[in-house]
């Protein structure tokens, strides 16, 4: 159920592939064991054209979005998690960073719910 968007300055692929880059997070996210397996989602947004701080410093930044019900520890251990991995990936990478974001119970719905 948890869905990781990556949004990245486009020349971040010419260092890694987009495969390599969306498994790293699979597997950041996966270690943590706070979710079941199978249910990560990962997916990558390359950018062209951005402005950061009136730069062009390269970055990445994902977007966690998981279900309600896991406590600050935990969502700090997943973001600490995906960004040591990342920064061990992308060295000379000068922005890369996360955040969480939960999905509410009551007000989530899937084709498997309807």
């Amino acid at each position: 159920m948890p869905h990781f968007i990556i949004d990245c300055s486009e020349n971040i692929m010419a260092l890694k592939s987009p495969k390599e880059i969306m498994q790293i997070v699979y597997e950041a996210a996966e270690s943590t064991n706070l979710f079941d397996d199978g249910d990560i989602k990962v997916r990558l947004n390359p950018y062209k054209y951005y402005n950061n701080g009136n730069t062009i410093n390269d970055f990445i930044h994902v977007f966690a979005n998981i279900m309600e019900g896991r406590n600050s520890g935990q969502k700090y251990k997943l973001s600490k998690q995906i960004v040591t991995e990342l920064k061990l990936m992308f060295p000379e990478t000068p922005i890369i960073s996360i955040n969480i974001r939960d999905f509410e119970k009551a007000t989530y719905c899937n084709r498997s719910m309807v």
